[in-house]
């Protein structure tokens, strides 16, 4: 027998927008990382391991502008790039192909 529990948060405003924040880094993260894949893809024919866009990453994090990426943990990050890659990879196992995430 399979047992659910359901479980309501009430974070504190700290929380809610640290949470928020996470949120908005991996959608930004996975629709860099998939703009990158696909002008990738475009240019030399294949795509970009986890490891080359994790590198990619750290060096967007080290640009002017990006400061902001430093705010939430970098294993969330990290997990937005292996999330795309599960994406590619179903893409070639015959689902769709990864679409650019939204808020909302």
């Amino acid at each position: 027998m399979i047992k659910a529990i359901n479980v309501r948060l009430y974070p504190t405003e700290e929380q809610t927008i640290l949470m928020y924040k996470h949120i908005g880094c991996m959608r930004f993260v996975y629709n860099w990382a998939l703009a990158k894949q696909i002008d990738n893809y475009k240019l030399n024919g294949k795509k970009l391991s986890v490891t080359e866009l994790g590198k990619e990453l750290t060096i967007l994090k080290n640009t002017e502008g990006y400061e902001w990426l430093y705010e939430v943990s970098n294993a969330t990050l990290k997990e937005s790039i292996r999330d795309l890659n599960k994406a590619y990879k179903n893409f070639f196992n015959g689902s769709g192909f990864p679409k650019f995430k939204t808020f909302g």
